[in-house]
């Protein structure tokens, strides 16, 4: 589906996002503040839109797609970025690997958004970054409906114009009403072993900014214990987690 969409992909989200995509990434590139010289993972990187910003404060950026119609778009785009085509359930890149991992609009096409996160997790440093960007749900009444009006009413009719595969982006909109809130997508990332989870609402919370950091101390889960074969499953969870806020 993604190959099929490749070609208009970044126009049809600029327009789809009514020109707020642009400040998503700015957000988004403040969060996660690279750093030069850093190695930053971009999963679900598409054609590297996200990714450019990155390289181009000096940091070392892999962006990963599991689309090869994307990758292919991406380097012809974005020749300064390493591209590599792979899976966001099983990275294949060593553990502790990168200074910072971010996702943007990816994490829900996931089949499994928890397995994801842990592999995020995975290959962090540890004290490295965790910057997520993602739909999310308006928590004023008044602007669910409106966002509800918008996917339901308004951008069928913007997809069909902008897009090389209108079909497709049937799926869009689908995705984001299964999608879960704010609160829950932050119970996700602490439970793949984040510490310092937080996150904030853009654009009245029709997107959600989320953060995350890998304890400098590491214990692992129980379930990572019994995937690896360990004889003693019963080690505890990371310690120093903090509640998800809005700050």
């Amino acid at each position: 589906m993604f190959d099929g969409v490749a070609r208009r992909y970044d126009r049809t989200n600029s327009v789809l996002s009514l020109g707020n995509s642009f400040m998503w990434r700015l957000a988004t590139v403040r969060a996660i503040a690279p750093q030069r010289g850093e190695r930053i993972l971009d999963v679900a990187a598409g054609t590297g839109t996200s990714s450019a910003p990155l390289a181009r404060a000096g940091a070392q950026v892999t962006a990963v797609d599991i689309s090869p119609g994307m990758i292919a778009l991406g380097r012809r785009k974005h020749p300064k970025v390493e591209f590599v085509e792979g899976d966001a359930m099983k990275l294949p890149f060593d553990e502790g690997t990168f200074d910072a991992v971010t996702i943007s609009f990816g994490l829900r096409n996931v089949a499994d958004p928890k397995k994801a996160l842990e592999e995020m997790f995975r290959v962090l440093k540890p004290g490295g970054r965790l910057v997520i960007c993602e739909f999310s749900t308006p928590p004023r009444a008044i602007f669910r409906a409106g966002y509800t009006a918008y996917l339901k009413y308004v951008m069928p009719k913007v997809v069909e114009v902008t897009s090389s595969d209108s079909e497709a982006y049937g799926y869009l909109a689908d995705s984001i009403w299964d999608w879960p809130d704010q609160g829950t997508l932050s119970q996700w990332i602490r439970g793949a072993g984040f510490s310092r989870v937080a996150y904030r609402n853009l654009t009245t919370g029709v997107v959600a900014l989320h953060r995350g950091r890998k304890p400098v101390t590491v214990q692992p889960r129980p379930s990572v214990s019994r995937r690896r074969g360990a004889k003693s499953p019963g080690v505890s969870a990371p310690t120093g987690e903090s509640p998800a806020q809005n700050p």
